[in-house]
């Protein structure tokens, strides 16, 4: 009895340590959802833990994530096109890794609309002027050979949820959302006429980190950016896992988790890498509308180093 009541005191003294000793990071998201399914994986599953890493997700605003991404107020944001445009006003902020490189957002039109070519003359349903679904709507558009300038009409309405209300009120003709909306829309009766990583990938969702955070706590990047690449691992080969997540941490109905995970599984990074063809996309149509004229360069947006030495601990690339 004594020599276990012992071993029971060292066991909780051993767990007490190594709770002591991890590392206290606050990551930034826009919501408990699929977008952010990597840091919610590497949350429930363990994987921060592992990495002596003890997380806190914190859902903000986009704008606010990444103030406090700026100011120090959090360590880490996944929102990291929004870390891009305050790079480029000056922010000392970077991306680091990308975990999802295909968008999983859609084109969803009314009934009698069935093909992206229709849409031309039409009203399409985004976020907000300037944000990630605006810009992929419109190069959606445009690779099926429609002006997103002159040929369509794009309307801000905030989420995804008052996209899908003003379609069904007549307001707009098509909006573009990610899962599950998508899906809910479908059984609604409305058309998925297009799913934007089918045509192309692009840093949809990832990290980014402040320069001072990079300088000073190298190492505990490299355990941030380990659990998160062992969650994505976890991510493209345990559906089932995957989508209890989506239920349990993002609170999803079952069939609607389900659904989620199949349309955007084949978006999340196995190696973490940002796909360079689209983050120049992205680089090109932000230095268009802040009206830069100079070239951006890969580089001032983002660092790599840490995420090659994540993949080369984890075997994922020498």
């Amino acid at each position: 009895m004594r020599a276990r009541m012992i071993r029971t005191f060292f066991v909780a003294m051993v767990f007490a340590v190594e709770l002591h000793g991890a590392d206290k990071v606050r990551i930034g998201v826009s919501n408990y959802n699929l977008s952010n399914l990597t840091v919610g994986v590497a949350q429930t599953r363990g994987f921060f833990n592992q990495e002596g890493i003890e997380a806190e997700i914190i859902r903000m605003n986009p704008n606010v994530a990444t103030m406090a991404l700026v100011s120090g107020d959090v360590d880490y944001s996944t929102l990291i096109g929004s870390a891009i445009v305050a790079n480029l006003k000056g922010a000392r902020v970077k991306m680091i890794a990308c975990s999802l490189d295909r968008t999983p957002l859609s084109l969803v039109s009314r009934a009698e609309i069935r093909s992206v070519r229709d849409v031309k003359g039409k009203t399409i349903g985004v976020g907000s002027y300037g944000s990630t679904p605006d810009i992929i709507a419109r190069m959606v558009v445009k690779h099926f050979g429609i002006d997103p300038e002159t040929q369509i009409k794009l309307l801000a309405l905030g989420s995804d949820a008052a996209r899908l209300t003003a379609l069904r009120e007549g307001v707009i003709d098509v909006m573009i959302v990610a899962p599950p909306v998508d899906f809910e829309a479908k059984k609604l009766g409305y058309n998925i006429i297009s799913r934007a990583g089918d045509i192309f990938r692009y840093p949809y969702n990832g990290v980014a980190t402040g320069m001072k955070k990079l300088s000073e706590r190298p190492d505990e990047v490299k355990h941030v950016l380990r659990a998160m690449l062992k969650a994505n691992n976890f991510i493209l080969k345990n559906r089932d896992g995957a989508v209890q997540v989506l239920v349990q941490w993002a609170k999803s109905r079952a069939e609607y988790a389900a659904a989620s995970y199949d349309s955007a599984v084949n978006g999340f990074s196995a190696d973490g890498s940002v796909p360079e063809d689209g983050l120049r996309i992205v680089l090109e149509n932000l230095r268009k509308s802040m009206n830069l004229s100079r070239t951006i360069d890969f580089a001032q947006v983002s660092d790599m180093a840490p995420l090659r030495d994540a993949q080369r601990e984890l075997g994922i690339r020498r």
